[in-house]
């Protein structure tokens, strides 16, 4: 029988793994999943305790058009409730606590503004249009400033769209493009959120352990502690694997790869090289070189120059892919009772809250609790982010990069201006993340500079996650690493069954006539 090896652990190879057992027929003893760290489920990622502080670098929005990651999780049993899937989960939980963001935007004054209008004026709204119409191959090495006048990016509707998915004004124009036409029919509760879709728990508790647990069941194997240095690439025209070659406990190892078997390759990743801090501690900026993912594409890219991409494009400005997220844990109720009462939303409900006139432009969310999965009732987390932590802050004073989990919280509480700060503040624990390659996915690129998920001439290698190229659809989602897993299957497998299509609401009269109201809300 054939094997399938699949290098890397995240949400794209634990994907690729079902439906190679779900569409392809593969046993689950062919399966080999291996993982350079000594843990699971890549970038959805979540851990801690009540004592030393739970800590996720980040959580991935959902909403009702991610097809593929609905179909895929419709068959995995949820965490809870073995009856029910993992989809029927977290649609129930989207059922019982949607967002209805009464505080999306607050001011340097700590005051709630007012977001229903989007604050275009008629030049915003013809630059947006005209975004959204351009053919993609127009935009290559692009920056978003260069479609965009100055005014544009002080609108609400930037500060919103910024802060939802994490665009900064000097990302690639086309990612940016891609997003508006992939999320036109969310423009109308925008502002609300209403649109947006979380997991019961965090993705890591909702998404990554059922999916291993159901894994596991069928008999894959999860190999950790194992990098994957090279692939041995067969002489011709032809692009076929024929050996792996691995470092596991200090020794290299070379397996060989049999014609009728799989390698799928998660090329890169944008949560390489994260540090953490603590409450009396800054997260340090690793920059002792990229992680074994990065290496690896550089090493396969060298092999085939112009057809497996180009990895230098993502991993080579740090400065314009880092941001810092921080995850806050208390068993001090005074926090939540206070947002609730700031934001009229009970906690779970409220959505974002972007603290627009920030010099680190922070935001911050209180999830519905319990948010890890063996959380204690008398324990509260949420967690927040800044897209600019070399920025100085308004009250710390120093850039966002340099400060402890406590200063960071201590900018949050000015910002809001809460008596209650030292409070708080004592009772809490505070974990920064930082992240130098987290929006590395977005940054300026061109057609090519991304592997298509089965390269031309391809026999038996597939590319799968963020850095794999899937026309139409969005990084930075679970949907996009979802996709490329279903693409590569099908497609090295011939299987008459492929992911269904991108969801295009532009093509819809409907949407667009929401989309084009909402733009020109007062």
């Amino acid at each position: 029988m054939a094997k399938a090896y699949l290098v890397g652990s995240g949400i794209a190879s634990l994907s690729a793994a079902a439906f190679l057992i779900r569409e392809g027929s593969f046993a689950g003893t062919d399966i080999v999943i291996l993982e350079e760290q000594d843990r699971t489920g890549g970038s959805l990622d979540a851990a801690g305790s009540p004592e030393t502080g739970y800590t996720m670098r980040g959580g991935r929005m959902f909403e009702i058009h991610f097809e593929c990651t609905y179909d895929l999780l419709s068959s995995i049993p949820s965490l809870d409730d073995p009856s029910k899937s993992a989809t029927d989960d977290t649609f129930a939980f989207h059922e019982d606590f949607a967002w209805d963001d009464h505080a999306r935007l607050v001011d340097e004054n700590g005051k709630v503004v007012p977001s229903h209008s989007m604050g275009f004026s008629e030049r915003d709204r013809l630059e947006l249009v005209k975004c959204v119409g351009t053919p993609e191959k127009l935009l290559d090495g692009k920056r978003i400033t260069d479609c965009f006048s100055e005014g544009f990016f002080q609108t609400n509707f930037w500060w919103m769209w910024c802060t939802t998915f994490a665009f900064e004004p000097w990302h690639s124009a086309i990612e940016f493009r891609r997003y508006l036409n992939r999320f036109i029919h969310l423009f109308k509760t925008f502002d609300s959120m209403s649109g947006i879709y979380r997991t019961r728990f965090n993705q890591y508790d909702s998404i990554v352990r059922p999916l291993l647990k159901w894994l596991t069941d069928q008999g894959v194997t999860i190999q950790l502690d194992t990098q994957v240095r090279d692939l041995s690439l067969a002489d011709g025209d032809a692009l076929t694997v024929d050996a792996l070659t691995w470092t596991r406990g200090g020794s290299d190892e070379t397996v060989p790869v049999g014609p009728e078997d799989l390698v799928l390759v998660t090329n890169g990743s944008m949560t390489a090289n994260s540090t953490l801090g603590s409450t009396d501690t800054a997260a340090a900026l690793d920059t002792s070189g990229t992680g074994g993912s990065w290496r690896l594409w550089e090493t396969l890219a060298a092999k085939r120059p112009g057809l497996l991409g180009d990895p230098a494009v993502f991993n080579t400005s740090i400065d314009d892919s880092t941001w810092e997220s921080f995850t806050v844990t208390t068993k001090d109720p005074t926090f939540f009772e206070l947002m609730e009462k700031f934001s009229g939303s009970e906690a779970g409900k409220g959505g974002l809250i972007t603290f627009k006139d920030s010099g680190w432009l922070l935001t911050i969310v209180l999830n519905h609790q319990p948010h890890f999965h063996e959380q204690p009732e008398d324990t509260f987390v949420w967690w927040g982010y800044a897209l600019f932590p070399d920025k100085q802050g308004d009250f710390v004073r120093k850039p966002m990069r340099e400060c402890t989990g406590r200063e960071i919280l201590d900018e949050v509480l000015h910002h809001l201006k809460f008596e209650q700060g030292p409070q708080i503040l004592e009772n809490s624990i505070v974990i920064p993340a930082l992240m130098p390659y987290i929006t590395s996915q977005f940054l300026v690129r061109s057609a090519g500079d991304r592997p298509q998920v089965v390269p031309a001439g391809s026999t038996n290698l597939a590319f799968i996650g963020q850095y794999a190229e899937v026309p139409d659809d969005v990084v930075f989602t679970v949907e996009y690493s979802v996709r490329t897993a279903w693409t590569a299957v099908a497609t090295l497998l011939n299987l008459d069954k492929q992911p269904p299509p991108v969801y295009k609401g532009g093509h819809d009269p409907k949407v667009l006539v929401e989309a084009l109201a909402t733009m020109h809300r007062r």
